[in-house]
């Protein structure tokens, strides 16, 4: 059995335009009046967050003093995941096709994400994505998890999928962050980045995944071609450079590991 593990945000959902009005949210929010401020253009503001920069260096960056600085990055962390601004997110071009083939070639998807439980209800609900993700192949988190860092809490959510979900004869890992190459590499699971959500090239590349491409599309390709050359063929395009239920696997608090 072929597996494919696969991030929710970045390589399924767009959360370009959520962060930005968050960020628009937060910066009007923190200015004292009458402050001049550099709210930054869209394309400018997510080629940073690609780059990796800190919030704080974002604020300061748009005309914020250090303590403002402090305090965006603070409201930004509070702010980003509330049901509001979820809203704003978008399926990612390409992916509803991607899964229907992975589907179609009865490939074991399982869904992993740092989002709680009911933020992938609700886009699972939004987008009509459940239908491909049954209950115990989702892997995220509880509602009331207390979260550290993506990549500390992301590596116990691969080491619970493996010790509960059966064997497979291969797996792969697609994701666009470290916490998920860092996640795969942890349990030996072969992982290609994607470039379309929240890093850029050079800074996938800094964690050696086996593969970067461009769109979960390429690297549902690239595993068909490799591992099923007989039902599949890979698409144009490609960058070789480098029943539902509200029910999840999820982290409870980390007291608990």
């Amino acid at each position: 059995m072929l597996r494919l593990i696969t991030d929710f945000d970045g390589p399924i959902i767009d959360v370009s335009e959520r962060y930005y009005r968050v960020y628009q949210f937060c910066l009007q929010k923190i200015r004292r009046p009458n402050q001049q401020i550099r709210q930054l253009a869209k394309a400018e503001f997510w080629q940073l967050k690609r780059s990796h920069i800190p919030e704080i260096h974002i604020g300061i960056i748009s005309g914020l003093d250090e303590a403002q600085a402090q305090e965006f990055s603070h409201l930004r962390r509070q702010t980003v995941h509330t049901e509001p601004y979820l809203q704003y997110d978008s399926l990612a071009p390409g992916a509803v096709e991607a899964l229907l083939k992975i589907q179609q070639a009865g490939i074991d998807l399982v869904v992993m994400t740092m989002r709680r439980i009911w933020e992938l209800d609700y886009a699972f609900k939004k987008y009509d994505l459940g239908r491909f993700f049954p209950e115990n192949r989702c892997y995220c988190l509880s509602n009331d998890y207390v979260k550290t860092r993506d990549t500390d809490d992301k590596p116990l959510l691969m080491a619970r999928a493996i010790q509960e979900l059966p064997p497979a004869t291969d797996t792969w890992m697609v994701g666009d962050t470290e916490a998920d190459i860092i996640s795969a590499t942890k349990h030996d699971v072969k992982v290609m980045a994607v470039e379309c959500g929240i890093r850029d090239r050079d800074q996938l590349k800094l964690y050696q995944p086996n593969l970067i491409v461009r769109d979960l599309s390429c690297a549902v390709d690239l595993v068909l071609e490799r591992t099923l050359p007989q039902t599949a063929k890979v698409g144009n395009g490609m960058n070789l450079s480098i029943p539902y239920s509200p029910r999840r696997k999820n982290l409870s608090t980390l007291k608990s590991y």
